[in-house]
């Protein structure tokens, strides 16, 4: 694999002298379009078929296409071309094909089908009309369309359980402007509520009942808040919706108790709770992991890519927007215990990174993208921030291990 080897986040440090900018190497990362090698010129194949064949959203609009993600997790754990072919045949018989949207979108009226998820071919065929004006800069398109304006779109990148976020992230790890263009489309389709607690100020200013610098303490409160306790009774994705509908008081009192005054600290301590929450488990499902609690880990992932290559003023924000999803389907998973001493007390047993990505590119679960995806996330993690106690590593091999399906919906 041609790639670019980067040094671990210790050899960085100090960073910055500059409070609120968070000063992170690039991610290993792979110029897909240069490469030569057998399995990236699979993948990048693979890509751009999804890409043509392959609708963002499918089943009547409701799940996201995970083809993108799936091969390129897998990709960067070492899959090889087989590999990868044996991945697409099996995820793409899930997908839809594109269908014509109601009308085009226009530079003119782009903004007015936000959150149209009908729109979805208009858009992807919008953002690539507007590759070509902006000479196949990629990179520039993501610019123009995310960050600008009174209200970017970048401040709802976390909607649909950051699926748009993950893309996006994926898009700058291969450098790949069909998942570019894939990640702006699904920012587009999927815009929500998220933007509003972002773009006014109002939501951010109000005092809360405690402050903490620490994320876990605040997760503390929130398992020991007798109103939350009471909100629901069973675990699902509807519980979010309610969540934000008729308690959006207490869930804003939490968010803006966690206050970011060291980030790249406190990043690193959210990277880990991110870990530890992959194997946490509620009182309702006993050997299932949690569908919702593994994108919590998937999107930290996600913000670790992009916070070297998005505008400053963004980042802080993109953590709070990673918060405030990880805040609502911790409520919503009915705030689960999470087990950070039985990770660091987990046997190994002689097993090591390379045994964790053949689970993750041969193993009977080798299909299912959040899976894959969880694995790809820690290994990261570890090379991020470096794992003197081995807490990535035993979090990887404990959930490799013990996964036999996803839990968590009700």
């Amino acid at each position: 694999m041609l790639s670019i080897s980067l040094p671990s986040l210790r050899s960085f440090l100090p960073f910055s002298k500059e409070k609120d900018v968070i000063n992170l190497p690039a991610v290993e990362s792979l110029d897909i379009e240069s490469t030569q090698e057998k399995p990236a010129r699979a993948l990048k194949h693979l890509l751009k078929l999804n890409h043509a064949n392959h609708a963002i959203l499918y089943n009547n609009l409701k799940f996201h296409n995970h083809a993108p993600h799936l091969l390129s997790a897998a990709f960067l754990q070492g899959s090889d071309a087989e590999d990868l072919n044996r991945l697409y045949e099996t995820e793409s018989k899930l997908l839809d094909a594109w269908v014509d949207s109601p009308a085009e979108v226009t530079p003119d009226d782009w903004r007015d089908h936000l959150g149209c998820r009908e729109y979805q071919k208009a858009f992807v065929d919008f953002y690539e009309d507007e590759l070509v004006r902006l000479n196949y800069d990629w990179k520039e398109v993501v610019s123009e369309y995310l960050f600008s304006g009174d209200e970017p779109v970048f401040n709802s990148i976390i909607a649909d359980l950051g699926h748009p976020l993950i893309h996006l992230a994926y898009a700058y790890e291969l450098s790949s402007r069909e998942v570019a263009m894939e990640a702006l489309g699904l920012a587009s389709v999927c815009y929500g509520r998220t933007h509003e607690y972002l773009d006014r100020p109002a939501f951010s200013q109000e005092e809360p009942s405690y402050n903490a610098s620490s994320i876990f303490t605040v997760l503390t409160n929130v398992r020991l808040d007798n109103d939350v306790e009471g909100f629901f009774t069973t675990p699902g994705n509807d519980n979010m919706e309610q969540l934000f509908s008729k308690h959006e008081a207490v869930l804003l009192n939490h968010w803006n108790a966690w206050k970011i005054e060291n980030p790249i600290e406190q990043f690193r301590e959210s990277q880990q709770l991110a870990a530890g929450l992959l194997l946490a488990t509620h009182k309702h499902q006993t050997k299932a992991h949690d569908f919702f609690l593994v994108h919590i880990l998937t999107t930290s992932h996600a913000v670790r890519v992009l916070l070297p290559f998005i505008p400053p003023k963004f980042q802080i924000p993109l953590i709070r927007q990673w918060w405030l999803m990880t805040l609502a389907i911790y409520i919503s998973q009915l705030c689960p215990d999470i087990p950070v001493d039985e990770i660091h007390q987990f046997d190994l047993q002689g097993r090591n990174w390379d045994w964790v990505a053949g689970k993750a590119i041969r193993s009977i679960h080798s299909t299912d993208a959040h899976y894959v995806k969880a694995l790809r996330s820690l290994k990261q993690m570890e090379t991020t921030w470096g794992d003197q106690d081995a807490f990535y590593l035993k979090a990887a091999v404990k959930f490799a291990d013990e996964f036999n399906g996803w839990g968590g919906f009700m």
